[in-house]
């Protein structure tokens, strides 16, 4: 059984050592392993990706329980294999409708085989979209869209989430909540092709280059590093010569990007790709 094992607390040393032997203990075979200290912050970050058996999975997240109380750290222990025929997603949205109502219907009409467990958002706008899909609806925004990261982290916690799908979601996740759900665990919606159109209006930016090919981008955020090699999926659409700007973004938001999204998670939660030393790789069955 694959399992993910994050970490994320005071920066202190051997943090990572009881994790380490206890794992090892289990005969777990380690993947993947990675660690980082925020200097600035005093923030130890750990990721590791190991191979135990079945059997272990409960018992070993009762361990990272009591770790996580000796050594200060928020230990979160997570397998895409242990709920796999029915993955719990949070959907994380602001203002744009059509991204999000997508993945719900995808959901409710299983092209995508997962459950809308909740509907996150900084603002109140999509309020009414999750009671059509009767899903519990959390606002995390104040009144001008700021949002409370340790709220969502909260929120995420409640209610068992496998994924952070990100749809439209006009907030940047800071790397503390990255790392919380890191190892392909949080999917985004970027609204431009990538590399090439990074930024908040990759439509306009798109549009001034004389670009007649328009696309989206779903792909994982990783903590602390630019999308590149963690591309899901990309879709593209084409106008003609001419075409007014308003038109080309009313297009992508309602046809190419939903089309886009409901893809990529769709292949995350279908479990035929993941995140491995921050590339997106097939994965073998």
């Amino acid at each position: 059984m694959e399992v993910v094992i994050t970490a994320l607390g005071p920066d202190n040393v051997g943090l990572a050592d009881p994790i380490i032997h206890d794992v090892t203990g289990r005969g777990a075979r380690i993947a993947e392993i990675q660690m980082y200290d925020h200097d600035e912050e005093h923030l130890f970050a750990m990721l590791c990706r190991i191979d135990i058996e079945a059997a272990e999975f409960e018992p070993l997240v009762s361990a990272m329980k009591e770790i996580g109380k000796n050594t200060r750290l928020a230990i979160r222990v997570w397998s895409s294999e242990y709920r796999a025929k029915r993955p719990r997603l949070a959907i994380c949205c602001t203002y744009v409708e059509h991204t999000p109502r997508a993945v719900l219907a995808a959901v409710a009409d299983k092209t995508i085989q997962a459950e809308s467990a909740v509907v996150i958002s900084n603002r109140k706008k999509l309020n009414g979209l999750a009671d059509e899909f009767e899903v519990p609806f959390r606002m995390i925004g104040d009144g001008t869209g700021e949002v409370n990261d340790d709220q969502m982290v909260e929120i995420l916690d409640e209610f068992d989430v496998d994924y952070v799908v990100l749809a439209r979601y006009m907030r940047i996740l800071p790397p503390s909540t990255c790392w919380q759900f890191a190892g392909g665990r949080i999917i985004n919606l970027h609204h431009g092709l990538l590399p090439g159109f990074p930024g908040f209006r990759p439509y306009q930016d798109a549009y001034n280059a004389r670009m007649l090919t328009f696309g989206a981008t779903c792909h994982f955020i990783i903590p602390e590093l630019d999308a590149g090699n963690q591309t899901i999926n990309q879709r593209t659409f084409s106008v003609a010569p001419g075409t007014l700007l308003k038109n080309v973004i009313a297009e992508g938001e309602s046809q190419n990007e939903p089309a886009c999204l409901v893809e990529g998670v769709r292949r995350v939660v279908d479990r035929e790709i993941y995140l491995h030393f921050h590339r997106v790789v097939a994965r073998t069955r």
